[in-house]
């Protein structure tokens, strides 16, 4: 907080620090016995009426009345974090939209709108970069027609939690009722640590038996243990589609124990679809599998990893922590209202 030459604690924020990452300090109206102050950090997203709203790293909006501040300050965003490469939030954005493209799309101005029948949220939602060229109500207005145009709601794919990201758009869609369904975080790390563990724990596994295969594409037998069975022709452009596409199945009795998908883009590989056979879990054949991948990924010069994963995988989380990734940037998908709710493959 700040301090005064007196010793004072001093609010020194204004409406036109709206936009910038701060920390105030404010007094809690009903709070335990005790305790008379709780600290917010976050991007101030608006200061309209007396109410300050601050959106934190998870994409929470906090309100907070004017009359309760104490102290506060703009504050620099985070440091790098000490593990993992440096990277900004679009050069992600754009790596992990291409990772992930979609059958069809459009230009509003920087925002890009795509469509992939409904299959995931990600293939089937605006990515935001920059200035649509009209103001937002009109380009919301043009969103929505645009996927209901293809029987599909809308859906706007926002991050927050670092520099560069989306938090006064995701309170303007708040202001606007548009509603926030899936958050799930992006992480990275470096790829060679990946590409050096190996797996000793399962004897009929990787390790003991014929090896992690790769392909260039998804076969019956992998698609056989995706989570999303019941593959469409959409879906499988999708999942081929990308700079340099890998595929991984440790092999099975009747279906592949694990599988994995990594697609490599510069000095990045991405990973996704990392699944393993319910009855073989906790032994190491997702290490295995990803270990696979990112050797193949270093060959083709890569350097660094991603990786999309949901706020409560708890099981994957600890494995990427053990791998050494670490949390980037924090996305949202927000549906307009009253735009209908996904059919088929709505996930992330």
């Amino acid at each position: 907080m700040e301090i005064s030459a007196a010793g004072r604690l001093e609010v020194r924020i204004t409406a036109a620090d709206v936009g910038k990452r701060v920390s105030v300090r404010s007094l809690i109206e009903h709070g335990p016995p005790g305790e008379r102050f709780t600290d917010t950090v976050g991007i101030l997203t608006s200061w309209d009426d007396g109410v300050l709203r601050i959106t934190r790293k998870n994409g929470e909006s906090v309100r907070i009345p004017e009359s309760s501040l104490v102290a506060g300050k703009a504050v620099p965003h985070a440091p790098a974090r000490r593990r993992g490469p440096a990277a900004s939030y679009e050069e992600l954005a754009r790596v992990a939209a291409r990772a992930w493209r979609p059958v069809e799309s459009e230009r509003l101005g920087d925002w890009e709108l795509r469509a992939a029948a409904g299959f995931t949220r990600r293939a089937n939602s605006v990515l935001p970069l920059g200035d649509p060229g009209v103001p937002l109500d009109e380009a919301l207005t043009a969103v929505r027609r645009w996927y209901a145009d293809r029987r599909l709601p809308a859906y706007l794919q926002t991050a927050t939690g670092a520099a560069g990201t989306q938090e006064r758009l995701c309170a303007e869609l708040e202001r606007r009722g548009w509603v926030r369904e899936v958050t799930a975080e992006l992480w990275i790390g470096g790829l060679a640590p990946i590409a050096d563990l190996t797996d000793l724990t399962d004897p009929a596994g990787p390790a003991g038996g014929s090896g992690v295969v790769l392909s260039r594409e998804a076969d019956e037998a992998w698609l056989g243990r995706y989570r999303r069975g019941g593959v469409s022709e959409v879906a499988l452009r999708v999942l081929h589609g990308g700079p340099s596409v890998w595929f991984a199945s440790a092999p099975g009795e009747s279906a592949p124990a694990a599988i994995g998908r990594c697609v490599v883009d510069g000095r990045w590989a991405g990973f996704a679809a990392v699944e393993v056979d319910p009855a073989r879990r906790r032994r190491g054949l997702a290490t295995a599998v990803m270990a696979a991948l990112a050797r193949r990924a270093l060959d083709e010069g890569a350097s660094a990893a991603w990786l999309q994963v949901e706020e409560d995988n708890v099981e994957a989380r600890a494995l990427y922590d053990r791998m050494g990734f670490a949390t980037h940037h924090t996305y949202h998908h927000y549906r307009a209202p009253g735009s209908p709710a996904p059919a088929g493959d709505g996930a992330p």
